[in-house]
């Protein structure tokens, strides 16, 4: 069946000023598809296809197909502004109220997230209380489709700064949205859903820190509020941490950007002391999470045979990994996980990132200069400088602290192993000095007793070595 037919123009009318505004869409048509609307879920009338039980319906094809069709159309202004006049969500309100048909419920929801995309519509939405506790309930909806449809839509109404807190409000006032985000990031496999949902706590934590300690504290058993159709009257006792983590696996292999997403709510999470106990005090001590990262930056990220461009493209995911790495080694040294030992891949993969990086700054260096004349191309690749800084200083701050906890044992296999030698610890000081100055020396101390030969050769080649030995 086709998905998008091509919608309905007002050509056929013969009466005039049937246009919806400046479009060819015709009004009457666009009219008699919401009185359609209104008769489905009208008590006198029947459901199409329901169900011995009372249960889930289905649309008939024929309406299944004008609906969607209303569903392209709401993309133009002119449209979602008369489906506005017309009182379309108030109709839409109706049908998540009575119908059972997950179909229509999942179209209405993408309807409104059209309109939702225009500033006023979007305020208009947003102020109906009423409007937005049911879009909310829509999150403990059993429907993929419908979930991912009711996520879009928030995640739109939180882009907007005009109504951006009215959300973030209603949310804090419902713990049933936390209850149902974290089911979703626990137990849903549909990738496309996950990034949304992920997008759409990103942006709440992102948006109000105080929501987010309010969620990281979370964790106790309740109800999920008023009674929603196939939602489980009561959710399992959920933490904010294993959740994201979980959803992270999830889209790993198939959606880098659902990982940079999942990877900056981690991050976001280490903004504030609650947070990071919340990743370190798991029941596993934060092992999990520890493993993940830590096999994400030294088995898939920039690898070796990888061409240093590759940074450009994973600069943000890289920032927000080694960003939860370095707060997750300053609070947890006893950790096991945290040892050395386990750790030496970690400090070639650092300075493996150091690497490519002096590489996108030279190719920044040429680039700038045949952009001299183009002022745009001048602030992109300000923007790139600008994120690169970040992860570099990001990267300095954990490799610095990491070099300083090395044994001699520690640096022995180091050496062994190929992570330490001579161009990657030139490397590792050339980025960490001056800043670093007292790590490099403490970590020079400990290769005199490993290797005397690099030691040496490394203070020729940075005498302000030499000089403090």
């Amino acid at each position: 069946m086709d998905r998008n037919p091509s919608p309905p123009s007002s050509e056929a009318e013969e009466e005039g000023g049937d246009a919806v505004g400046n479009t060819v869409y015709s009004k009457h048509w666009l009219f008699s598809i919401l009185t359609r609307l209104i008769e489905v879920i009208s008590p006198e009338k029947a459901e199409p296809a329901v169900s011995p039980e009372g249960g889930q319906t289905e649309l008939d094809e024929e309406m299944e197909n004008d609906i969607c069709k209303v569903w392209d159309m709401s993309m133009d202004e002119d449209v979602a502004l008369f489906l506005q006049e017309f009182n379309a969500p108030d109709i839409f309100m109706g049908v998540f109220a009575k119908s059972k048909c997950p179909r229509l419920t999942e179209i209405c929801v993408g309807i409104l997230g059209n309109m939702a995309c225009f500033q006023d519509i979007c305020m208009s939405i947003s102020k109906d209380e009423n409007l937005g506790q049911v879009l909310l309930q829509r999150l403990c909806d059993s429907d993929s489709p419908t979930l991912l449809e009711t996520s879009r839509l928030l995640l739109t109404c939180l882009s907007q700064p005009e109504v951006a807190n009215v959300w973030v409000e209603r949310i804090r006032e419902n713990p049933s949205v936390y209850d149902c985000v974290c089911f979703i990031m626990s137990s849903s496999t549909n990738v496309e859903l996950l990034v949304k949902v992920g997008e759409v706590v990103d942006k709440l934590f992102d948006l109000d820190e105080e929501l987010m300690l309010s969620w990281i504290k979370n964790g106790t058993c309740r109800s999920v509020g008023p009674s929603v159709d196939d939602s489980p009257e009561e959710l399992p006792d959920f933490k904010i941490v294993p959740c994201i983590l979980e959803a992270a696996k999830q889209v790993r292999s198939d959606n880098p950007e659902g990982l940079d997403v999942y990877m900056h709510i981690l991050q976001l999470l280490t903004t504030v002391d609650e947070g990071i106990e919340a990743i370190v005090q798991a029941p596993d001590g934060g092992k999990e999470t520890w493993s993940l990262l830590y096999d994400l930056v030294c088995h898939e990220l920039c690898q070796p045979d990888d061409p240093p461009v590759i940074v450009q493209e994973q600069k943000t995911v890289l920032a927000s990994i080694l960003s939860v790495l370095s707060a997750m080694f300053a609070s947890q040294t006893e950790q096991e996980y945290t040892k050395m030992r386990k750790n030496m891949p970690l400090i070639g993969s650092l300075i493996r990132v150091l690497q490519y990086m002096e590489g996108c700054g030279k190719r920044s260096v040429d680039n700038s200069k045949e952009a001299e004349q183009q002022e745009t191309g001048r602030t992109d690749l300000n923007e790139k400088d600008f994120h690169l800084k970040i992860l570099k200083d990001i990267c300095c701050e954990l490799l610095s602290n990491m070099l300083q906890e090395l044994t001699k044992e520690n640096t022995l296999e180091g050496l062994h192993q190929g992570h330490l030698n001579e161009q990657t610890c030139s490397s590792a000081f050339q980025n960490l000095l001056p800043l670093y100055f007292a790590s490099v020396e403490s970590f020079l101390e400990v290769l005199r007793e490993a290797d005397q030969t690099l030691a040496d050769n490394l203070e020729k080649r940075f005498p302000s070595l030499k000089v403090h030995a």
